[in-house]
């Protein structure tokens, strides 16, 4: 009898010690369920989901590498497309305050970007990603022996300059006026890359543009570096537009282009570090 009392009793202790347990864990499950939901920090602080369309206005210069970027960020973030509109800085910065829908800028100067940034604040805290220098562009294995910016100044070449209206066409400028030398272009072209296609076509014998377009054209043009573009070096700034429909897949955009594995892509292209 009395050995019957103590086998049961170990037994009922233990019963309700695991229902006891079991409470403990019911209730501790159901605050922590609790406090989950009531903290909004909780969801907060969760990364959006990088997602959807942006269209990114970029200087001509930009566009192969840009165009590198672009495809690296889609594959980085599936479920992403960017859509790049490329051009003369000046007439971006003017479809922009004309009311072009665009999420991101990048300029070739800092110029034309506060075009966009003083017109109502249109561009939100601009940032120097990348820098570009001059060089000359000439026919394939440099026929008329180009090897100076004064050279450029022989009546019997044809020469083009991007408009001065142009970051390119401002740094050309620049640096003839600070070595006192005058140029008369055969014509003066909207962007870079309608100066540099001047002579891949041979209807001009030489452009003053910039060293990444010279790298980009591969064997089609021959670059000559004159010491004056040290003092005519431009820097690109990018910001986020304030209009930006999609400002978390722009702000991420932006990012990568500032990113370590963004200014690999761009110094390869030829441009320098900000």
């Amino acid at each position: 009898m009395t050995r019957s009392v103590r086998t049961r009793r170990p037994v009922r202790l233990a019963a309700a010690g695991a229902v006891s347990l079991l409470a403990l864990s019911a209730c501790s499950s159901s605050d922590d369920s609790g406090s989950a939901k009531s903290d909004p920090s909780a969801s907060a602080s969760a990364p959006a989901k990088v997602s959807g369309d942006i269209t990114v206005f970029a200087a001509a210069s930009l566009k192969e590498s840009f165009t590198a970027l672009g495809k690296e960020f889609e594959s980085a973030h599936p479920g992403t497309k960017v859509t790049f509109s490329f051009g003369g800085s000046d007439s971006l910065a003017a479809s922009i305050t004309g009311g072009a829908p665009a999420d991101v800028f990048a300029s070739a100067s800092p110029k034309t970007m506060k075009v966009v940034t003083d017109a109502g604040g249109n561009a939100t805290a601009p940032a120097t990603f990348v820098r570009n220098q001059l060089e000359i562009a000439t026919l394939p294995g440099n026929p008329d022996k180009i090897a100076s910016l004064k050279d450029l100044t022989n009546k019997d070449l044809k020469v083009v300059l991007c408009d001065k209206a142009v970051p390119c066409g401002a740094a050309a400028e620049k640096a003839l006026t600070a070595s006192k030398l005058k140029l008369t272009p055969v014509s003066y072209e909207e962007d870079v890359k309608s100066a540099l296609n001047k002579v891949v076509l041979k209807e001009a014998d030489a452009a003053v543009v910039y060293k990444t377009d010279v790298k980009a054209a591969g064997s089609k043009v021959e670059g000559v570096e004159f010491p004056e573009s040290a003092g005519a070096v431009n820097d690109y700034p990018i910001a986020l537009l304030k209009e930006s429909r999609n400002t978390g897949t722009a702000e991420a955009f932006i990012a990568f282009v500032r990113s370590a594995e963004g200014q690999k892509v761009l110094t390869a292209a030829g441009f320098l570090n900000p």
